[in-house]
């Protein structure tokens, strides 16, 4: 235990994706499944598009029989139907002849091209337009002008979606294209969020001498949707040993796959968390060399992981960005873990304590390059700085100076699109 003592941040990160795996597979309704991570292959089972259709509204009709056509010069066409989408077409184009058709609309046999209206002597932006006997073609197009092929975009029997692919809208979108109305994702953790402290009452309750409301319970909770999964609020462990058991016992019965708690992790008097796990369960370790949030716990109660954060605010929502965001994202069956970072030049000295930092801060774009200015007070418990900052600056260890000019790795927060 001596040795786990002071880890550095990389060796707590792995020591925390180490102790989680990534949940078991659930089939879920295709409308439930936005930013869930697949678990298996979606095969095709259908040609997209299934039949060759036109692009455009327009007249379909053999290429060939355009080949002169322009604007000073139009060729003329019988038009033996008005094909609209959905329906079938149940003629044969022959020379000479053209078929009026919509956008989406099968092509008929004998088609091999459309022409666009405007590119006809047809009124279309009339708001009625009968279905003329001839047309007119104001120009020559290639066989398979304005033509959509069956399996232009998907192949049936292929492989369209790879297991750990992220589903956002457009994949939701190719899913329901080919019919597939439920989908394999690995389940959403349920995460226990518990606040831990005499001194702490619930958000709706007046302050009273000595008391502050539980912000920790929501800001962590609101990570943990943030990402998907699902929070299960525990509220308030006062600082006894039996409330923190009862409390914890709750979240077993909850069935979670993650404890997250804050404060009761460091040497103080009253900081029993610590100890509960000591007694039941396994503590890794306990101290991180990083800035905010050295005090940190990490092992298992009840067989499940533990992660209990400091209980400064800030080094809260700070250590669950290092240690607890990766491993929710681990278990909910990502691979990519990190947030994004971008070299940024900074604009103002920087001071540190030696630990690796993370400084608030708000980075933006120029011609330049990135630019980096804090966003004022670092202290601990200084919310606004944080709620201002769209990044964090990460100052590496034994670096307690860091001059105008400097490089350093932003983790962005957020990309804005001053950013971008």
């Amino acid at each position: 235990m001596a040795a786990q003592e002071y880890l550095t941040v990389k060796e707590a990160l792995n020591n925390v994706l180490a102790g989680v795996s990534v949940l078991p597979v659930e089939t879920i309704p295709l409308m439930e499944a936005l930013g869930r991570v697949l678990a298996a292959d979606v095969v095709a089972h259908d040609s997209l598009p299934p039949f060759a259709n036109s692009s455009m509204d327009g007249y379909a009709m053999r290429a060939e029989d355009i080949v002169t056509a322009s604007e000073t010069n139009p060729v003329t066409l019988v038009v033996v139907a008005d094909i609209a989408a959905g329906t079938m077409p149940d003629i044969d184009l022959t020379a000479g002849t053209a078929a009026r058709i919509m956008t989406g609309a099968p092509l008929p046999p004998g088609a091999d091209a459309v022409v666009p209206v405007e590119d006809t002597n047809e009124p279309w932006r009339a708001t009625e337009r009968p279905l003329p006997t001839h047309i007119q073609i104001k120009r020559s197009v290639q066989a398979g002008a304005y033509v959509r092929h069956p399996g232009e975009d998907i192949v049936a029997g292929t492989i369209v979606l790879n297991a750990g692919h992220i589903l956002r809208p457009q994949a939701i979108g190719v899913l329901a294209s080919l019919g597939v109305s439920r989908v394999a994702v690995y389940r959403r953790p349920r995460v226990c969020i518990l606040a831990t402290g005499d001194e702490l009452l619930e958000v709706e309750r007046p302050l009273t001498p000595g008391k502050i409301r539980n912000s920790n319970g929501y800001a962590q909770a609101a990570q943990v949707a943030a990402l998907g999964a699902v929070p299960v609020q525990l509220g308030i462990a006062r600082d006894t040993e039996a409330d923190v058991r009862a409390k914890l016992q709750g979240g077993v019965d909850a069935h979670v796959d993650l404890f997250v708690s804050s404060a009761g992790v460091s040497v103080g008097a009253y900081d029993v968390v610590k100890s509960v796990l000591e007694q039941s369960g396994r503590v890794g370790f306990w101290r991180v060399r990083m800035r905010p949030g050295k005090p940190l716990a990490y092992g298992t109660y009840a067989g499940i992981p533990y992660l209990g954060l400091p209980g400064n605010p800030v080094s809260a929502m700070v250590s669950f960005e290092r240690f607890a965001r990766p491993a929710i994202l681990k278990m909910s069956g990502y691979t990519q873990l990190e947030r994004p970072q971008v070299t940024a030049v900074v604009d103002e000295e920087i001071h540190s304590d030696g630990r690796e930092s993370y400084i608030r801060a708000i980075v933006s774009r120029s011609e330049s390059g990135y630019h980096a200015v804090t966003t004022g007070g670092q202290g601990s418990h200084m919310m606004t700085s944080l709620v201002k900052a769209n990044a964090l600056l990460i100052v590496p260890e034994t670096v307690k100076h860091v001059p105008v000019g400097a490089n350093l790795q932003a983790m962005m927060l957020d990309w804005p699109e001053t950013v971008f």
